[in-house]
């Protein structure tokens, strides 16, 4: 149902080195970038190599509202893929939202993590696999 989705960053030089750090343990990479340190409208986007972005980060004139229950969520290939999101994120400036794990509520086998970015989003990585 979705094509891609953008988020918004004031400061699209961390972003960038954010992002980066973060999704590298999922498969994902950086697939454009429009990056002129000073520049306006910048941006970055993000997906599996060879493919267009399925994430988009874009620069924003001011800070982006909390909205309540948003957050977006990554597939990751291997629990252990889970672990080192998390890891990175908090590595990249990233703050803890929910450590790796199960989460049994949402299924037996959903193993996940969760992090908020330094702009506020939040992210979690999620596998399904039995192991």
């Amino acid at each position: 149902m979705l094509h891609h989705i953008s988020l918004g960053a004031l400061d699209m030089e961390r972003a960038a080195r954010f992002y980066d750090a973060v999704l590298e343990p999922l498969g994902y990479v950086r697939v454009w970038a429009d990056l002129r340190p000073g520049g306006e409208q910048q941006a970055v986007g993000y997906g599996l190599p060879g493919s267009g972005d399925a994430l988009a980060i874009k620069q924003v004139r001011q800070p982006i509202p909390y909205i309540p229950g948003f957050h977006v969520a990554l597939g990751a290939p291997s629990r252990a893929s889970v672990v080192a999101f998390h890891a990175a994120a908090l590595a990249a400036g990233g703050t803890d939202n929910g450590p790796p794990g199960l989460r049994p509520g949402y299924g037996p086998t959903y193993f996940a993590a969760f992090v908020m970015d330094p702009e506020g989003h939040r992210l979690e990585a999620v596998c399904k696999t039995a192991v």
